[in-house]
């Protein structure tokens, strides 16, 4: 039985006094979940203060981050390492976001590349795949998600998505208040699943494969009661503690 998560990306956002009282209001309101991952991944600048109050809270949630290098030390100024992540406690890390695609022009290899540094760091990635608006009115839908997932397995091997997390995230609902169907998002997710399978019906069995894109409270138990929907992504909704928390419960619900 997969365990769903739920991981909250917060994007570039946040002051010391945000994440104190976020993460105060979080340990709140998730200290009697049960039954599903909640993880949060500030901006790398937060991520010891956020140690810290996930720590106090009691460990209820699970620390993460946006990125990574390919790198664990050298002259690649700027960049924050899978070494260094690991050593503050994060351990979700997300790569291959579309934004991360888009304006750092990070191609699908590349995106391979953090996958298997992850891997050998002992972190757990979170690929994010997802096709554009034209794609899908083009109906291409597929054919981008394949080459994304297949990016990784022909550097890594099917195996690598051992306990690793796919995101689907639909790039057209990303911030848009835009929002695939239950239904839309169960059909790609199942898609997904099947694609793996071709290569390992075990992998593909166990995978977590989470739908990002302007899930809310409102929408998130839709998606959570589908067989192949794992969790969530999510961006705007997980700033505030009651909304990200009320999508943490209704995993909870629908895994019930």
């Amino acid at each position: 039985m997969r365990r769903p998560v739920v991981m909250g990306n917060w994007k570039l956002n946040g002051s010391k006094a945000m994440v104190t009282e976020l993460l105060n209001g979080l340990n709140t309101e998730v200290a009697a979940v049960e039954g599903v991952d909640i993880v949060i991944a500030p901006p790398a600048l937060y991520i010891d203060q956020a140690a810290g109050l996930v720590k106090e809270g009691g460990n209820k949630l699970i620390l993460g981050a946006q990125n990574t290098d390919i790198h664990n030390s050298g002259a690649f100024t700027g960049d924050v390492s899978p070494e260094m992540l690991k050593d503050l406690g994060a351990s979700h890390i997300i790569i291959g976001h579309s934004e991360r695609r888009e304006y750092h022009e990070e191609s699908d290899e590349f995106v391979a590349k953090k996958f298997a540094f992850l891997k050998e760091n002992g972190l757990t990635p979170v690929l994010c795949i997802g096709e554009s608006e034209a794609q899908n009115e083009a109906g291409e839908t597929e054919a981008v998600v394949s080459r994304q997932i297949d990016a990784v397995i022909n550097h890594c091997g099917i195996e690598a998505f051992n306990g690793a997390i796919i995101a689907y995230e639909p790039i057209w609902a990303i911030g848009t208040g835009k929002a695939a169907t239950a239904e839309d998002a169960q059909r790609v997710h199942a898609f997904i699943r099947a694609h793996i399978a071709k290569h390992s019906k075990d992998v593909a069995e166990q995978v977590i494969i989470q739908y990002g894109g302007s899930v809310k409270p409102e929408n998130a138990l839709a998606y959570f009661q589908n067989p192949d929907i794992d969790g969530a992504l999510v961006g705007g909704a997980s700033l505030k503690a009651d909304s990200f928390a009320a999508i943490a419960k209704a995993a909870a619900e629908a895994k019930a």
